[in-house]
Protein backbone atom coordinates (compact mmCIF):
# COMPACT_ATOMS: atom_id res chain seq x y z
CA UNK A 1 0.00 0.00 0.00
CA UNK A 2 2.98 2.31 0.62
CA UNK A 3 5.95 2.76 -1.69
CA UNK A 4 4.37 0.89 -4.63
CA UNK A 5 1.74 3.59 -5.14
CA UNK A 6 2.74 5.98 -7.97
CA UNK A 7 1.75 9.03 -5.91
CA UNK A 8 3.92 7.87 -2.98
CA UNK A 9 6.76 6.92 -5.31
CA UNK A 10 6.69 10.42 -6.79
CA UNK A 11 7.07 11.91 -3.30
CA UNK A 12 9.94 9.53 -2.49
CA UNK A 13 11.75 10.46 -5.70
CA UNK A 14 11.34 14.17 -5.01
CA UNK A 15 12.77 13.72 -1.54
CA UNK A 16 15.73 11.70 -2.81
CA UNK A 17 16.50 14.42 -5.32
CA UNK A 18 16.18 17.23 -2.77
CA UNK A 19 18.42 15.45 -0.27
CA UNK A 20 20.88 13.89 -2.70
CA UNK A 21 23.76 15.21 -0.56
CA UNK A 22 22.19 13.88 2.65
CA UNK A 23 20.83 10.47 1.60
CA UNK A 24 20.45 9.33 5.21
CA UNK A 25 17.64 11.86 5.66
CA UNK A 26 15.88 10.57 2.55
CA UNK A 27 16.28 6.94 3.67
CA UNK A 28 14.80 7.71 7.06
CA UNK A 29 11.94 9.56 5.38
CA UNK A 30 11.18 6.56 3.15
CA UNK A 31 11.05 4.23 6.15
CA UNK A 32 8.89 6.55 8.23
CA UNK A 33 6.59 7.60 5.39
CA UNK A 34 5.81 4.13 4.08
CA UNK A 35 5.66 2.40 7.45
CA UNK A 36 2.29 3.86 8.43
CA UNK A 37 0.52 2.77 5.24
CA UNK A 38 2.21 -0.64 5.28
CA UNK A 39 1.77 -1.55 8.96
CA UNK A 40 -1.01 0.42 10.66
CA UNK A 41 -3.75 0.93 8.06
CA UNK A 42 -6.54 -1.54 7.35
CA UNK A 43 -9.39 -1.01 4.90
CA UNK A 44 -12.59 -2.47 6.30
CA UNK A 45 -15.40 -4.21 4.45
CA UNK A 46 -17.80 -1.35 5.21
CA UNK A 47 -15.63 1.16 3.32
CA UNK A 48 -14.07 2.69 6.40
CA UNK A 49 -10.39 2.72 7.35
CA UNK A 50 -9.02 1.52 10.68
CA UNK A 51 -5.63 2.85 11.79
CA UNK A 52 -3.86 1.46 14.86
CA UNK A 53 -1.40 3.66 16.70
CA UNK A 54 1.49 1.19 16.37
CA UNK A 55 2.49 -1.04 19.26
CA UNK A 56 -0.96 -0.70 20.88
CA UNK A 57 -3.71 -2.53 18.95
CA UNK A 58 -6.28 0.28 19.12
CA UNK A 59 -7.20 3.34 17.09
CA UNK A 60 -6.91 6.74 18.75
CA UNK A 61 -9.01 9.47 17.15
CA UNK A 62 -6.05 11.85 17.61
CA UNK A 63 -3.20 9.60 16.51
CA UNK A 64 -4.99 8.19 13.48
CA UNK A 65 -5.56 11.71 12.12
CA UNK A 66 -1.94 12.73 12.66
CA UNK A 67 -0.70 9.47 11.15
CA UNK A 68 -2.50 10.03 7.84
CA UNK A 69 -2.11 13.81 7.62
CA UNK A 70 1.16 13.72 5.58
CA UNK A 71 -0.64 11.68 2.91
CA UNK A 72 -2.99 14.56 2.17
CA UNK A 73 -0.21 15.89 -0.09
CA UNK A 74 -0.08 12.97 -2.56
CA UNK A 75 -3.82 12.39 -2.11
CA UNK A 76 -4.40 15.59 -4.08
CA UNK A 77 -3.37 13.54 -7.16
CA UNK A 78 -4.47 10.09 -6.00
CA UNK A 79 -8.22 9.51 -5.74
CA UNK A 80 -7.83 6.10 -4.10
CA UNK A 81 -5.57 7.52 -1.42
CA UNK A 82 -8.02 10.36 -0.81
CA UNK A 83 -10.79 7.81 -0.41
CA UNK A 84 -8.64 5.82 2.03
CA UNK A 85 -8.38 8.94 4.19
CA UNK A 86 -12.10 9.65 3.78
CA UNK A 87 -12.68 6.12 5.07
CA UNK A 88 -10.82 7.03 8.23
CA UNK A 89 -13.02 10.10 8.74
CA UNK A 90 -16.14 8.00 8.28
CA UNK A 91 -14.90 5.48 10.86
CA UNK A 92 -13.96 8.24 13.30
CA UNK A 93 -17.45 9.68 13.13
CA UNK A 94 -19.02 6.25 13.51
CA UNK A 95 -17.07 5.97 16.75
CA UNK A 96 -17.97 9.49 17.89
CA UNK A 97 -21.65 8.60 17.45
CA UNK A 98 -21.09 5.49 19.59
CA UNK A 99 -19.28 7.27 22.45
CA UNK A 100 -18.15 10.90 22.11
CA UNK A 101 -16.31 10.82 25.45
CA UNK A 102 -13.93 8.04 24.35
CA UNK A 103 -10.43 8.59 23.02
CA UNK A 104 -9.60 5.17 21.52
CA UNK A 105 -11.54 2.35 19.86
CA UNK A 106 -11.23 -1.27 18.79
CA UNK A 107 -11.18 -2.76 15.32
CA UNK A 108 -14.25 -4.80 16.25
CA UNK A 109 -16.69 -4.75 19.18
CA UNK A 110 -14.94 -7.46 21.17
CA UNK A 111 -14.62 -5.61 24.47
CA UNK A 112 -10.84 -5.23 24.29
CA UNK A 113 -9.67 -2.35 26.46
CA UNK A 114 -6.74 -0.83 28.29
CA UNK A 115 -8.83 -1.25 31.43
CA UNK A 116 -12.57 -1.60 31.91
CA UNK A 117 -13.30 1.71 33.60
CA UNK A 118 -17.10 1.62 33.27
CA UNK A 119 -19.36 -1.36 34.01
CA UNK A 120 -21.39 -0.57 30.88
CA UNK A 121 -18.40 0.31 28.69
CA UNK A 122 -19.27 -0.15 25.01
CA UNK A 123 -17.43 -3.13 23.45
CA UNK A 124 -16.09 -0.82 20.72
CA UNK A 125 -14.34 1.39 23.29
CA UNK A 126 -10.67 0.75 24.11
CA UNK A 127 -10.48 3.70 26.52
CA UNK A 128 -12.94 6.38 27.61
CA UNK A 129 -10.80 9.30 28.70
CA UNK A 130 -12.42 12.56 27.65
CA UNK A 131 -9.96 14.73 25.74
CA UNK A 132 -11.11 17.74 23.73
CA UNK A 133 -8.62 17.01 20.97
CA UNK A 134 -10.18 13.60 20.32
CA UNK A 135 -13.19 15.45 18.92
CA UNK A 136 -11.13 18.17 17.21
CA UNK A 137 -8.87 15.95 15.15
CA UNK A 138 -11.62 14.21 13.11
CA UNK A 139 -13.12 17.60 12.25
CA UNK A 140 -9.68 18.81 11.21
CA UNK A 141 -9.02 15.79 8.99
CA UNK A 142 -12.42 16.02 7.30
CA UNK A 143 -11.86 19.69 6.51
CA UNK A 144 -8.23 19.36 5.36
CA UNK A 145 -9.12 16.41 3.14
CA UNK A 146 -11.77 18.55 1.49
CA UNK A 147 -9.45 21.52 1.01
CA UNK A 148 -6.44 19.54 -0.18
CA UNK A 149 -8.14 17.04 -2.50
CA UNK A 150 -11.71 18.19 -3.14
CA UNK A 151 -12.99 14.92 -1.67
CA UNK A 152 -16.43 15.20 -0.01
CA UNK A 153 -17.43 11.55 0.52
CA UNK A 154 -16.57 11.96 4.21
CA UNK A 155 -19.47 14.37 4.62
CA UNK A 156 -22.26 11.84 5.04
CA UNK A 157 -25.20 11.90 7.44
CA UNK A 158 -23.08 10.25 10.12
CA UNK A 159 -20.65 13.16 9.94
CA UNK A 160 -23.48 15.63 10.47
CA UNK A 161 -24.90 13.61 13.34
CA UNK A 162 -21.43 13.39 14.90
CA UNK A 163 -20.87 17.12 14.47
CA UNK A 164 -24.02 17.87 16.44
CA UNK A 165 -22.89 15.45 19.14
CA UNK A 166 -19.52 17.20 19.33
CA UNK A 167 -21.24 20.56 19.83
CA UNK A 168 -23.49 19.04 22.49
CA UNK A 169 -20.49 17.66 24.37
CA UNK A 170 -18.56 20.92 24.09
CA UNK A 171 -21.60 22.85 25.35
CA UNK A 172 -21.99 20.48 28.29
CA UNK A 173 -18.32 20.72 29.19
CA UNK A 174 -18.31 24.52 29.09
CA UNK A 175 -20.02 24.08 32.46
CA UNK A 176 -18.58 20.81 33.67
CA UNK A 177 -19.51 21.50 37.29
CA UNK A 178 -23.23 21.81 36.71
CA UNK A 179 -24.06 20.11 33.41
CA UNK A 180 -21.75 17.14 33.03
CA UNK A 181 -22.31 13.60 34.28
CA UNK A 182 -18.90 12.44 33.01
CA UNK A 183 -16.73 10.88 35.71
CA UNK A 184 -13.52 8.91 35.39
CA UNK A 185 -11.87 6.93 38.16
CA UNK A 186 -9.21 4.26 37.76
CA UNK A 187 -8.49 2.89 41.24
CA UNK A 188 -5.08 1.49 42.19
CA UNK A 189 -3.37 3.22 39.28
CA UNK A 190 -1.05 6.18 38.74
CA UNK A 191 -2.49 9.53 39.80
CA UNK A 192 -2.20 10.69 36.17
CA UNK A 193 -4.63 7.94 35.12
CA UNK A 194 -7.58 9.07 37.20
CA UNK A 195 -9.52 12.21 38.13
CA UNK A 196 -9.94 13.69 41.60
CA UNK A 197 -13.18 14.49 43.45
CA UNK A 198 -14.79 11.17 42.74
CA UNK A 199 -13.84 11.29 39.08
CA UNK A 200 -15.08 14.82 38.46
CA UNK A 201 -11.64 16.45 38.30
CA UNK A 202 -10.38 19.64 39.90
CA UNK A 203 -12.82 22.51 40.39
CA UNK A 204 -13.28 24.86 37.42
CA UNK A 205 -15.14 28.13 37.03
CA UNK A 206 -18.29 27.54 34.96
CA UNK A 207 -18.73 30.89 33.16
CA UNK A 208 -15.48 31.23 31.20
CA UNK A 209 -16.55 30.08 27.73
CA UNK A 210 -13.74 27.52 27.84
CA UNK A 211 -14.30 23.79 27.33
CA UNK A 212 -13.31 21.42 30.15
CA UNK A 213 -11.06 18.44 29.42
CA UNK A 214 -10.43 15.54 31.76
CA UNK A 215 -7.23 14.48 30.09
CA UNK A 216 -4.39 15.85 27.99
CA UNK A 217 -3.44 14.51 24.54
CA UNK A 218 -0.81 12.44 26.39
CA UNK A 219 -3.78 10.63 28.02
CA UNK A 220 -2.57 12.00 31.39
CA UNK A 221 -5.10 13.77 33.59
CA UNK A 222 -5.24 17.55 33.60
CA UNK A 223 -4.11 19.40 36.72
CA UNK A 224 -6.57 22.23 35.94
CA UNK A 225 -9.56 21.44 33.75
CA UNK A 226 -9.22 24.11 31.09
CA UNK A 227 -6.48 22.80 28.80
CA UNK A 228 -5.56 25.83 26.72
CA UNK A 229 -3.88 24.22 23.66
CA UNK A 230 -6.94 22.00 23.22
CA UNK A 231 -9.24 25.01 23.49
CA UNK A 232 -7.11 26.75 20.86
CA UNK A 233 -7.58 23.70 18.65
CA UNK A 234 -11.33 23.75 19.32
CA UNK A 235 -11.46 27.41 18.21
CA UNK A 236 -9.82 26.43 14.91
CA UNK A 237 -12.02 23.43 14.12
CA UNK A 238 -15.23 25.20 15.13
CA UNK A 239 -14.42 27.60 12.31
CA UNK A 240 -13.95 24.62 10.00
CA UNK A 241 -17.27 23.18 11.10
CA UNK A 242 -19.13 26.43 10.49
CA UNK A 243 -17.79 26.51 6.92
CA UNK A 244 -18.65 22.85 6.33
CA UNK A 245 -22.14 23.39 7.73
CA UNK A 246 -22.86 26.28 5.38
CA UNK A 247 -21.09 25.08 2.23
CA UNK A 248 -21.68 21.32 2.31
CA UNK A 249 -24.91 20.88 4.27
CA UNK A 250 -26.56 24.33 3.96
CA UNK A 251 -27.30 23.94 7.66
CA UNK A 252 -27.42 27.42 9.15
CA UNK A 253 -28.32 26.14 12.63
CA UNK A 254 -25.15 24.03 12.80
CA UNK A 255 -23.07 26.90 11.43
CA UNK A 256 -24.43 29.41 13.94
CA UNK A 257 -23.94 27.09 16.88
CA UNK A 258 -20.35 26.42 15.87
CA UNK A 259 -19.66 30.09 15.25
CA UNK A 260 -21.13 31.27 18.54
CA UNK A 261 -19.19 28.70 20.53
CA UNK A 262 -16.02 29.63 18.65
CA UNK A 263 -16.41 33.23 19.81
CA UNK A 264 -16.93 32.13 23.41
CA UNK A 265 -13.87 29.87 23.38
CA UNK A 266 -11.55 32.54 22.02
CA UNK A 267 -12.80 35.12 24.49
CA UNK A 268 -12.15 32.63 27.27
CA UNK A 269 -8.62 31.88 26.09
CA UNK A 270 -7.64 35.52 25.79
CA UNK A 271 -9.23 36.48 29.11
CA UNK A 272 -8.29 33.58 31.38
CA UNK A 273 -5.18 31.97 29.85
CA UNK A 274 -2.83 34.96 29.53
CA UNK A 275 -0.45 35.13 32.50
CA UNK A 276 2.06 37.86 33.33
CA UNK A 277 5.62 36.65 34.00
CA UNK A 278 8.63 38.69 35.04
CA UNK A 279 11.07 37.07 32.62
CA UNK A 280 8.96 36.56 29.48
CA UNK A 281 6.12 39.06 29.78
CA UNK A 282 2.56 37.91 29.02
CA UNK A 283 2.40 34.23 28.02
CA UNK A 284 -0.29 31.60 27.57
CA UNK A 285 -0.69 29.09 30.38
CA UNK A 286 -0.94 25.40 29.57
CA UNK A 287 -3.88 24.87 31.93
CA UNK A 288 -6.09 27.17 34.02
CA UNK A 289 -9.09 26.75 36.31
CA UNK A 290 -10.74 30.13 35.65
CA UNK A 291 -10.24 31.19 39.26
CA UNK A 292 -6.62 32.31 38.86
CA UNK A 293 -4.67 29.09 39.22
CA UNK A 294 -2.55 28.09 36.26
CA UNK A 295 0.02 25.59 35.05
CA UNK A 296 2.98 27.10 33.18
CA UNK A 297 4.52 24.36 31.05
CA UNK A 298 4.11 22.53 27.78
CA UNK A 299 3.77 18.88 26.84
CA UNK A 300 5.21 17.24 23.74
CA UNK A 301 1.84 15.85 22.66
CA UNK A 302 -0.19 17.85 20.15
CA UNK A 303 -2.18 20.03 20.67
CA UNK A 304 0.50 21.85 22.61
CA UNK A 305 1.24 25.50 23.11
CA UNK A 306 4.21 25.05 20.78
CA UNK A 307 1.81 23.90 18.05
CA UNK A 308 -0.63 26.83 18.14
CA UNK A 309 0.48 28.32 14.79
CA UNK A 310 0.65 24.84 13.21
CA UNK A 311 -2.95 24.20 14.25
CA UNK A 312 -4.03 27.64 13.05
CA UNK A 313 -4.81 29.52 16.25
CA UNK A 314 -4.68 33.29 15.84
CA UNK A 315 -3.72 35.10 19.06
CA UNK A 316 -5.41 38.39 19.83
CA UNK A 317 -1.93 39.77 20.57
CA UNK A 318 0.84 38.11 18.51
CA UNK A 319 3.48 39.10 21.05
CA UNK A 320 1.86 36.81 23.62
CA UNK A 321 2.44 33.85 21.29
CA UNK A 322 6.02 34.96 20.67
CA UNK A 323 6.68 35.30 24.39
CA UNK A 324 5.12 31.91 24.98
CA UNK A 325 7.41 30.26 22.44
CA UNK A 326 10.49 31.76 24.11
CA UNK A 327 9.27 30.41 27.43
CA UNK A 328 8.52 26.95 26.05
CA UNK A 329 11.97 26.53 24.50
CA UNK A 330 13.80 27.51 27.68
CA UNK A 331 14.69 25.98 31.02
CA UNK A 332 11.73 27.86 32.52
CA UNK A 333 9.50 25.19 30.95
CA UNK A 334 9.84 22.28 33.40
CA UNK A 335 9.60 19.78 30.53
CA UNK A 336 12.25 21.32 28.30
CA UNK A 337 15.36 19.15 28.40
CA UNK A 338 18.77 19.55 26.82
CA UNK A 339 21.65 17.11 26.80
CA UNK A 340 24.69 16.12 24.80
CA UNK A 341 22.65 14.70 21.90
CA UNK A 342 19.57 16.91 21.63
CA UNK A 343 17.36 19.57 23.17
CA UNK A 344 13.60 19.74 23.13
CA UNK A 345 10.33 19.29 24.97
CA UNK A 346 9.37 16.10 26.75
CA UNK A 347 6.38 15.12 28.84
CA UNK A 348 5.39 14.08 32.36
CA UNK A 349 4.09 11.00 30.55
CA UNK A 350 7.68 9.77 30.13
CA UNK A 351 10.79 9.90 32.36
CA UNK A 352 12.71 13.08 33.10
CA UNK A 353 15.27 14.09 30.44
CA UNK A 354 13.35 12.23 27.72
CA UNK A 355 12.70 14.42 24.67
CA UNK A 356 9.92 13.56 22.24
CA UNK A 357 10.47 13.31 18.50
CA UNK A 358 6.98 14.78 18.04
CA UNK A 359 7.96 17.93 19.91
CA UNK A 360 11.22 18.31 17.99
CA UNK A 361 9.34 17.98 14.70
CA UNK A 362 6.76 20.50 15.90
CA UNK A 363 9.51 22.94 16.81
CA UNK A 364 10.74 22.61 13.22
CA UNK A 365 7.28 22.96 11.70
CA UNK A 366 6.68 26.19 13.62
CA UNK A 367 10.18 27.61 13.03
CA UNK A 368 10.44 30.46 10.52
CA UNK A 369 14.17 30.13 9.81
CA UNK A 370 14.80 27.49 7.13
CA UNK A 371 18.33 26.79 8.31
CA UNK A 372 17.13 26.07 11.82
CA UNK A 373 14.42 23.78 10.45
CA UNK A 374 17.08 21.74 8.68
CA UNK A 375 19.14 21.58 11.88
CA UNK A 376 16.16 20.10 13.71
CA UNK A 377 15.55 17.63 10.89
CA UNK A 378 19.15 16.43 11.10
CA UNK A 379 18.95 16.20 14.87
CA UNK A 380 15.86 14.00 14.57
CA UNK A 381 17.73 11.68 12.22
CA UNK A 382 20.69 11.53 14.59
CA UNK A 383 18.39 10.53 17.46
CA UNK A 384 16.63 7.50 15.98
CA UNK A 385 18.55 5.19 18.32
CA UNK A 386 19.91 3.27 15.34
CA UNK A 387 16.46 1.88 14.48
CA UNK A 388 15.67 3.88 11.35
CA UNK A 389 12.41 5.01 12.97
CA UNK A 390 11.12 7.70 15.29
CA UNK A 391 9.98 6.95 18.83
CA UNK A 392 7.96 8.44 21.65
CA UNK A 393 10.65 9.77 24.01
CA UNK A 394 14.43 9.31 24.12
CA UNK A 395 17.10 10.28 26.62
CA UNK A 396 18.71 13.57 25.72
CA UNK A 397 22.20 12.09 26.30
CA UNK A 398 21.57 8.66 24.79
CA UNK A 399 19.01 8.14 21.97
CA UNK A 400 19.35 4.35 22.27
CA UNK A 401 17.33 4.69 25.48
CA UNK A 402 13.82 5.29 24.17
CA UNK A 403 10.16 4.50 24.72
CA UNK A 404 7.88 2.87 22.11
CA UNK A 405 9.82 1.28 19.27
CA UNK A 406 6.78 1.40 16.96
CA UNK A 407 5.01 4.76 17.26
CA UNK A 408 3.47 5.77 13.97
CA UNK A 409 2.55 9.33 14.98
CA UNK A 410 6.21 10.20 15.55
CA UNK A 411 7.13 8.76 12.14
CA UNK A 412 4.47 10.91 10.52
CA UNK A 413 5.77 14.07 12.21
CA UNK A 414 9.31 13.50 10.92
CA UNK A 415 7.90 12.95 7.44
CA UNK A 416 5.77 16.09 7.61
CA UNK A 417 8.71 18.24 8.71
CA UNK A 418 10.94 16.95 5.92
CA UNK A 419 8.22 17.53 3.33
CA UNK A 420 7.76 21.04 4.68
CA UNK A 421 11.49 21.68 4.24
CA UNK A 422 11.14 21.07 0.49
CA UNK A 423 7.98 23.14 0.13
CA UNK A 424 5.46 20.27 0.26
CA UNK A 425 2.90 21.27 2.86
CA UNK A 426 -0.66 20.43 3.78
CA UNK A 427 -2.97 23.29 2.77
CA UNK A 428 -4.86 24.72 5.76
Amino acid sequence: MGKNRPSIEAILNKVKEAFAKEPELARLFETCYTNTLDTTVKQMEDGTTHVITGDIPAMWLRDSTAQLRPYLIPAAHDEQLAELIAGLVRRQFQFICIEPYANAFNEKPDGSCWEKDFPDQDPWVWEQKFEIDSLCYPLQLAYLLWKNTGCTSQFDENFKKGAYRILDVFYTEQNHEERSSYRFERPHSFHTDTLSRGGKGSLTRPDTGLIWSGFRPSDDSCVYGYLIPSNMFAWVVLGYLAEIARTVYADEELAKRAGAMRTQVREGIERYAVVRTEEFGDIYAYEVDGYGQCNLMDDANVPSLLSMSYLGYEPLRPEVAENTRRFLLSDANPYYFHGTKAAGIGSPHTPSNYIWHIAMAMEGLTEKDHGRRLEILRSLADCDGGTGMMHEGFHCDDPTRFTRKWFSWANAMYAELLLSCIGEEVKK
